[in-house]
């Protein structure tokens, strides 16, 4: 197993990284190594920004409580399915990495 040490990856305080790290060796996780800002790796980036900034596009929002109960109401109206697929693509997305000597998938 490929474990390297989370705090590589990001800018999380060393107790959340070292919190972090045990969490993902008890459950036997891999950690593989990637270039720093990888958007088109992060699904938040590649599969799920796009949809929420089409669902929220044209709202306006009088408190940031108005936003928060908007963002709640639409993740919990998404389907399972919704981030099966985002968690899915990542296989191929690694695979195109690889096959680009780790140069970003979408351009």
């Amino acid at each position: 197993m490929l474990l390297q040490k989370v705090d590589e990856h990001d800018n999380a305080t060393p107790h959340s990284a070292n919190l972090t790290q045990q969490w993902l060796q008890r459950y036997g996780w891999e950690i593989l190594p990637h270039p720093a800002h990888s958007p088109d790796l992060a699904p938040s980036d590649f599969h799920l920004f796009g949809p929420l900034k089409r669902y929220l596009g044209g709202m306006a929002f009088e408190t940031e409580d108005d936003l928060i109960s908007e963002l709640r109401n639409w993740f919990d109206n998404l389907d399972v399915d919704f981030f099966r697929v985002g968690i899915n693509s990542l296989l191929s997305r690694w695979q195109k990495c690889i096959d680009l000597h780790g140069d970003y998938v979408e351009k």
